[in-house]
């Protein structure tokens, strides 16, 4: 099991029974002000928020709650038809004071802790690369963490996520009602349509975020779609 990743173990009551199997992990960043009030709140009862561990960014792993239970991290989400999500997912969360009080890049130290426990998760779970997700991926109305600056090339060089797919041309949809479609098929809740684009193009485009459809963005989705048809998502 996971033990031998974990650094400390320190018990949140905050998780019931899972309704579901475990087949996606949710990435997090804390978004408080620093690790120790981040680790309060996981473990207050009055919060109910948790997740499975929390990532210091000196690289000590902190497990809360065991794999096998619900952690309530995910909070109102849906990622490919699953909209349990706390029931389908490892919680991982990634301590960052995030947008509000001043987003910085994630440290080596916090990231080497992260892979090794997220290549652990996978395999045992079976997990496909394109089931590990952000926050902002499963709640893109709600959500922007782990946000732009999270290394998602580095764990895809792992194998651990999908890779920013090679583009050779740029793709326009017929219109864009025909993107969203594309954009829901592949996985995103699409009620507001400018908060999923906003969130894919944070995860696949982080060079802008605009919330706007263009022939770039379309181009990554069409091959998005085109590698997990073809089966080479897993």
């Amino acid at each position: 099991m996971r033990r031998w990743l974990v650094h400390r173990e320190v018990p949140s009551p905050n998780w019931n029974e899972r309704k579901l199997p475990v087949s996606m992990v949710v990435l997090h960043y804390t978004g408080m002000e620093s690790a120790q009030a981040a680790l309060d709140r996981l473990c207050d009862p009055a919060a109910e928020v948790s997740a499975h561990y929390l990532i210091d960014e000196d690289g000590t792993v902190s497990g809360l709650v065991d794999e096998d239970k619900r952690a309530w991290h995910a909070g109102r989400s849906s990622w490919r038809g699953i909209t349990d999500v706390n029931s389908a997912s490892v919680g991982i969360e990634l301590v960052n004071p995030g947008h509000e009080f001043g987003y910085r890049p994630f440290p080596d130290a916090q990231i080497e802790a992260l892979l090794p426990l997220l290549a652990d998760i996978v395999k045992r779970h079976n997990i496909p690369r394109a089931n590990v997700v952000g926050h902002s991926d499963v709640a893109p109305a709600r959500k922007e963490d782990p946000g732009e600056l999270f290394p998602w090339e580095l764990l895809a060089r792992h194998r651990l996520c999908l890779p920013t797919p090679k583009l050779s041309m740029r793709l326009l949809y017929d219109n864009e009602a025909a993107f969203y479609l594309a954009l829901e098929r592949f996985g995103y809740d699409i009620t507001d349509q400018e908060a999923a684009v906003r969130a894919f193009q944070r995860r696949w485009r982080p060079q802008r975020i605009d919330g706007q459809v263009d022939g770039h963005i379309g181009a990554l989705l069409f091959e998005l779609l085109l590698e997990r048809d073809l089966g080479h998502a897993r």
